[in-house]
């Protein structure tokens, strides 16, 4: 006699819980840095000269391509290296494996909403550049202009991070190993400081 077949197995509300509460923290955290980078980015350009303008495009377009940068270093490295280093208590080495233990979401948020958003920022960006461009030197073709400098935009983007995901692949140790250490610099910013629990320490 055939064995009955199992029962479809019931689904894990808690991953779907756990799934819905990833969903809606990426797309608060995706709105304020969306409006982070922008607000600054929009005051800083409507305060500034063409050049400083343009050293600031630049400086969104690179920070797009750092962050992507890091988003492939995270899923491409292994945790072994950094398992050594926690023992003997290297700083960043803790941290580099809760990187590489959740490179799905590091990964997600360096490269989808850091890097997505950096994109948006600088196709603004470039739109507010050729309008000063075109206030100053009226005599400029606006077409042209404009699709001058949506080309550089998306060239400098693309082969920025065309570029940089060989460099992470080839490097991912070394690049998770940094930003690790960034993170434990930041996060030891309050002990340093003579800071416990939020609060000064004034038992020193």
């Amino acid at each position: 006699m055939a064995k009955a077949d199992h029962p479809p197995s019931k689904p894990d509300k808690r991953h779907k819980i756990l799934d819905l509460r990833w969903v809606i923290s990426i797309f608060l955290l995706t709105i304020a840095i969306s409006a982070t980078i922008s607000f600054a980015s929009s005051s800083l350009l409507s305060m500034s000269g063409v050049i400083t303008a343009f050293l600031i495009l630049l400086v969104i377009v690179l920070l797009g391509i750092v962050f992507d940068i890091i988003g492939v270093a995270v899923t491409s490295a292994e945790e072994k290296p950094f398992h050594s280093m926690a023992a003997r208590k290297v700083p960043g080495a803790a941290e580099c494996i809760r990187l590489l233990r959740n490179a799905d979401k590091v990964g997600s948020i360096c490269n989808d909403v850091v890097g997505d958003i950096c994109g948006v920022v600088s196709g603004t960006a470039a739109a507010i550049i050729t309008t000063q461009l075109l206030t100053t030197f009226q005599a400029l073709p606006s077409q042209i202009v404009s699709l001058a400098l949506s080309a550089l935009v998306a060239g400098l983007t693309v082969g920025g991070k065309a570029v940089g995901k060989s460099f992470a692949m080839h490097k991912c140790t070394a690049i998770v190993f940094a930003t690790g250490k960034i993170i434990h610099w930041f996060a030891s910013i309050p002990r340093r400081l003579g800071l416990k629990g939020g609060k000064r320490n004034i038992n020193r």
